[in-house]
């Protein structure tokens, strides 16, 4: 444990996720998490919902149980190439259904299991909100882990609590959409989520990342929306460090180099102390 501030390296990886087309999305995020470890990244930040979509009805029959099958997937990616994988997945808990989040150990150990808390109204007809929060202590710091709008202006309190609890970088799997008519020229996308991680980001000395997916919305109020990347990360000053492309069929990997406050010596717990990739 030392008292220098740590860079740690981020793949940003906004992928495209196609509703109900779990094995599909699933290999991209395979590729994902490959092709940031070949670029030096530490840990690799993926979408909302990455298997079936956020708020694709499949949901209601294909979601599967966390740990499961396809947490299992992303933990073998996770192991085979040492790197740190945050991940947001839709999970099956006896006869309600999660918009979840998971933190694989660059050895495939479930680090963090989140449940989104700030559900959209009429997602909540589909998802069962989430009623904790947690941290885990990783070599590359203490990891703090939410989903999208968990981090909305409305509901800082989330990422304000992770931050309470000694996070020291915050990962957000995030599925940013706009409608149909929307024009980015007249009206840019980001606004929103910069204010908000920017009060977090100076409130905690705790940089913010959040990754969107891009593709279509099909279900929920928001049928024919488009997710559209401009993925998001903060520094601890508050200042944009790194945005995605913004659009429909922008999928990217972004890699970016975080620093992280230094370490004030306290003891940390040992839940996810996995040996260093």
């Amino acid at each position: 444990m030392t008292d220098a501030s740590r860079t740690i390296r981020v793949g940003m990886a906004q992928l495209l996720v196609v509703p109900g087309r779990p094995d599909d999305n699933l290999a991209r995020a395979r590729a994902a998490v490959a092709e940031a470890a070949q670029a030096g990244c530490d840990v690799v930040v993926l979408p909302e919902c990455l298997d079936l979509g956020w708020t694709h009805e499949s949901a209601r029959e294909l979601a599967e149980p966390i740990p499961g099958p396809r947490v299992d997937v992303l933990a073998a990616a996770a192991r085979e190439h040492g790197v740190l994988v945050a991940a947001g997945l839709t999970e099956r808990a006896g006869d309600r259904v999660h918009n979840s989040a998971v933190l694989l150990s660059a050895t495939g150990e479930l680090l963090l299991h989140h449940r989104k808390i700030h559900e959209l109204d009429f997602a909540r007809a589909l998802y069962t909100t989430g009623s904790s929060l947690a941290v885990a202590d990783t070599p590359l710091g203490r990891i703090g882990l939410d989903i999208c709008a968990d981090n909305s202006a409305a509901t800082t309190g989330i990422g304000h609590a992770l931050g309470l609890m000694g996070a020291e970088v915050l990962l957000s799997p995030s599925a940013w959409a706009v409608p149909p008519d929307h024009d980015n020229h007249v009206d840019p996308y980001g606004a929103e989520w910069e204010a908000p991680y920017r009060e977090l980001a100076t409130a905690h000395d705790m940089p913010v990342v959040g990754v969107s997916n891009v593709g279509p919305v099909v279900g929920g109020e928001w049928d024919g929306w488009r997710c559209i990347g401009a993925s998001l990360a903060v520094g601890r000053d508050g200042e944009t460090i790194r945005q995605g492309t913004y659009g429909e069929a922008a999928a990217e990997l972004l890699v970016v180099d975080v620093e992280l406050r230094p370490r004030t010596g306290a003891a940390t717990g040992s839940t996810a102390d996995s040996p260093a990739a």
